[in-house]
């Protein structure tokens, strides 16, 4: 492609752009339903979790209902749709629902080749490596000429070729369509190791029959800032979802939880005051209610609960919070000002 037809496409995207701002109203669409509408994993612990009797679960699921909070004024207007890796971009294209909320990788080519936006990121993580315990490796490096197993339409594919190519390592890559396929190969030794996001590792190696004869090894080869995201269509709808998720994080930093909500509107700190709509009228510039934000946070908790409650020490996974600390805790996680 020339410089001149790069330029040329980059324009004609742009149009595209305001022209579909003109006529997508996606929170129109959303009151009138009367329900938001979420596309989730197809069942991965911690994140997104169907139980038996049909509810869900997760810090995914979590951040669905606060948007329908923000949104709605209640948690459960929302339906879940569960959409594999290799489905979630054209599933969102064709407008099957209105937030893909499923752990997915901010990249350059998700906006600007297929024309969505992400809204921030939510969890920072990092593509892992899991072996079977007996094979005793410790370190990525020792993988050798081992079947490694990844999920198709996903990044990690070409993460661990690059991984391997660059390093010397001759491992073979073997990919299986989705997660469940990948996870029953490895789990039926087709593969000596499994490939993913170390949060997706943690939750697979709790649905092996032994959990403990598998290792979730210490090395991480990539960064992997994860996020909701939406199409490109609807600037405002955008921006409702990422605000969202930034004041859910906001919280944390201003002390605001689900269990203090009440007290925080009478609060002598103007940030908080603002965060929960007590002055301000800042909901109105997104189209929602004064309380949008205090909606969301009474209905799932500030980013701390969220996080804890499904994927943290008190969680099945136990994953730490490192770089999802706030960036005033010694991690990088942080929001920017509500006013």
């Amino acid at each position: 492609m020339t410089y001149v037809t790069r330029v040329l496409a980059s324009a004609l995207f742009a149009v595209s752009l305001v022209s579909g701002v003109a006529s997508a109203d996606t929170l129109a669409d959303v009151k009138k339903r009367g329900h938001l509408i979420c596309g989730v994993s197809t069942g991965l612990i911690g994140f997104s979790e169907r139980a038996a009797d049909g509810k869900w679960s997760g810090f995914d699921v979590d951040f669905c209902r606060a948007l329908a909070a923000a949104t709605l004024g209640g948690p459960d207007k929302v339906e879940f749709v569960p959409v594999s890796a290799s489905e979630r971009f054209t599933a969102l294209s064709q407008k099957r629902f209105d937030v893909l909320a499923r752990n997915t990788t901010w990249t350059l080519q998700r906006e600007a080749e297929f024309g969505f936006l992400f809204a921030g990121v939510n969890f920072h993580d990092g593509q892992g490596f899991m072996v079977h315990r007996d094979t005793n490796i410790t370190s990525a490096l020792e993988i050798g000429d081992r079947t490694t197993c990844v999920q198709a339409g996903t990044s990690g594919e070409a993460l661990a070729a690059d991984f391997f190519r660059e390093n010397k390592i001759p491992a073979k890559l073997k990919v299986l369509p989705d997660a469940p396929a990948t996870l029953a190969a490895f789990a039926r030794k087709e593969c000596e190791v499994m490939t993913t996001d170390q949060s997706g590792l943690f939750a697979e190696r709790l649905k092996l029959e032994r959990p403990a004869s598998a290792v979730v090894l210490a090395d991480v080869i990539s960064k992997e800032p994860l996020g909701p995201l939406t199409r490109a269509d609807d600037v405002r709808w955008h921006m409702i979802v990422k605000w969202v998720n930034f004041a859910l994080i906001g919280a944390e930093e201003l002390g605001v939880t689900s269990q203090n909500i009440s007290e925080a509107r009478t609060s002598a700190k103007p940030d908080v005051r603002r965060l929960v709509g007590a002055e301000g009228e800042l909901g109105s510039k997104l189209g929602l209610s004064d309380d949008w934000a205090a909606k969301a946070i009474l209905a799932v908790g500030n980013y701390s609960e969220l996080y804890e409650r499904n994927v943290g020490t008190r969680s099945r996974l136990g994953i730490p919070r490192g770089l999802n600390q706030l960036w005033s805790n010694g991690g990088i996680l942080h929001a920017p000002p509500i006013r």
